[in-house]
């Protein structure tokens, strides 16, 4: 059995997500093994009573066109290293809680993730992505600063 044959790379456009996708990206020259990039769509965060579907909608239709753009250009320095690269946008409720479950469900066996895609109050008042999903998940986790 190989391991790191499937590696997961949670993807939020931030630099260190990026830095993180590089590193698995050697990981994956080094054993052979497929990417697939997971982006993870939230609407806003703040729509606690103020909720508006039509608004929340258009957040995550711009989020999405602004995420492919950047995610393009990930999956041709993938192909340009001969790794094979899925990619998926999802959008979501729970960005922990999601990572988590698509690795499970997909059977990835490591995943590769940025320490600090969000920050200032955000990361204070949501906590840490990379340390929710560290300790949500049986498979080996390498975060990336």
């Amino acid at each position: 059995m190989k391991l790191f044959k499937n590696i997961l790379v949670p993807f939020d456009l931030s630099t260190q997500s990026t830095r993180a996708f590089k590193v698995a990206l050697d990981i994956a020259k080094c054993r052979d093994s497929d990417i697939t990039l997971l982006t993870c769509l939230e609407g806003d965060a703040w729509h606690h009573k103020y909720y508006d579907a039509r608004a929340d909608a258009e957040l995550i239709k711009k989020q999405k066109k602004v995420s492919k753009k950047y995610i393009e250009k990930l999956e041709s320095l993938a192909e340009k290293n001969n790794i094979s690269i899925k990619t998926q946008i999802i959008t979501s409720k729970s960005v922990v809680n999601d990572i988590v479950n698509y690795a499970k469900s997909r059977k990835h066996d490591l995943i590769v993730i940025g320490s600090h895609g969000r920050t200032g109050f955000d990361k204070l008042l949501l906590g840490s992505v990379a340390n929710g999903v560290s300790q949500k998940t049986r498979c080996p986790v390498l975060i990336v600063k």
